[in-house]
Formats: structure tokens, sequence, C-alpha cells
């Protein structure tokens, strides 16, 4: 794990990869969790015979609990030290690229690809790439957007 002290220790890395995170598996446990705690009961995520029909050889994960991992993965990759608090901003853009199959495994690499200055902080677009173990596709590529306050 990187270990940043301060605001400008992080800016310095602006261009470069922060890390890669450990592999994390998706479980049709996780997958169902999280359409109770979101309300979405699409059939591809927790009926394996309409991922069969729908062609996906089962159960797929919903792209926005992917997407929903970048925060674990980001404490997985770097602490920030010196500041007074860290803000999830929102997306500047986020692709879903290819389905996540139950029993997968997800990885992040994070980038760090702008940071410029708010008002008492920093505005810091990460770039975060979720890889599917074996896939040449990732599953999702997105510029998250971290504010950081001294």
């Amino acid at each position: 794990m990187l270990t940043l002290n301060g605001i400008d220790e992080l800016v310095a890395r602006v261009g470069s990869e922060l890390g890669t995170t450990e592999w994390h598996e998706i479980t049709q446990e996780r997958i169902t969790a999280f359409a109770h705690a979101t309300d979405d009961f699409e059939d591809i995520h927790l009926d394996p015979e309409r991922g069969r029909q729908a062609g996906l050889g089962g159960t797929i994960a919903h792209g926005l609990y992917t997407l929903s991992l970048g925060p674990k993965f980001l404490y997985q990759l770097y602490e920030l030290r010196g500041h007074s608090l860290g803000l999830n901003y929102g997306f500047e853009k986020v692709r879903f690229l290819s389905p996540v199959k139950t029993g997968a495994r997800v990885r992040m690499i994070a980038t760090l690809v702008e940071a410029r200055p708010i008002e008492g902080g920093m505005r810091c677009t990460i770039r975060e790439r979720f890889e599917i173990e074996g896939e040449s596709t990732p599953a999702c590529v997105a510029d998250s957007i971290v504010a950081y306050f001294h």
C-alpha cells in the first residue's frame, strides 16, 4: 500500500499509476445482496436460467455493483494522511464494457490522471479500470472524482 503524507504528495503523482488491487471474487451472494440493497431485481442478476437464455452463461453482476467496488479498492491502494476530509465527488465518465459473470474475479488498476485546485483543497480524477481475471476487455472503466480538503 502506498502511504502519502499530504495532498501535495498525491498531486505529485499525476500521470502515474496508484497501483493494482488484489483479486475480488464476485459471488452470487454478493450480487443478491446488492440487488436487495438497491431494489434492482433484473433477472439476469438473480436467475441463472435467464442469464443463460440471454447468452451470458448464467447470472452476472450489476454494472453498478462492479463500480461500487471502487472505494473499497482505493482503500487497498493508498492511504492519504494530513488532510481534513476526502469526499467522493462523482464521476466524469463511466463505461461498462464487459459483463462480470458470477464466480469471476475482478481487480482495479487506478491511475491519477488529473488534480486541480478547488476551494480548500484539490479535485483529483482517478481512472479506475476494473479488470476481469482471464479476459482482455475490462468490465468497467470510470473516471472517479475525489475531493480532498486541507
